[in-house]
């Protein structure tokens, strides 16, 4: 996840999906993520608090400075590299499952009152942003 001022998604030659201030979600399925995995993960998203205070601290959350999310599908984040030079994805769910899991944490992002984007679940995308910050963060479920 990363905190941008602005981001947006090609796929082909047409933006599918585009946000001002506010995070950038790479959102890599395991075959071992379920519903309630997608659902935390959506609520730890959207009140994790790394926008910035009037004092200028990390001290408030998305909801709190009415950002919206652009998330991507990306399963070459469940990359194992541990062996060799060429990524193993078997811990990747399949495209079967991923798809309504993805489609459960953008479902539950929005019931936590936030504007959600999206690219196009298998689809070769062309990301551009401005990471802001720059804050990057890695969630685990």
């Amino acid at each position: 996840m990363q905190r941008v001022s602005e981001a947006s998604v090609t796929v082909g030659e047409g933006v599918v999906g585009e946000v001002g201030a506010g995070f950038v979600v790479l959102l890599g399925v395991a075959h071992d993520d379920s519903v309630e995995t997608a659902e935390r993960l959506a609520g730890r998203v959207a009140r994790l608090r790394v926008f910035e205070n009037e004092d200028g601290r990390l001290d408030r959350s998305l909801q709190e400075t009415n950002g919206a999310a652009l998330v991507v599908s990306q399963f070459t984040l469940v990359a194992d590299t541990r062996k060799g030079n060429r990524p193993s994805f078997t811990d990747a769910a399949r495209p079967e499952v991923a798809e309504p899991l993805y489609e459960s944490f953008c479902a539950a992002l929005a019931r936590e009152g936030v504007r959600v984007e999206r690219g196009v679940f298998g689809a070769r995308m062309q990301l551009a942003l401005v990471n802001d910050g720059p804050v990057t963060v890695v969630l685990d479920p």
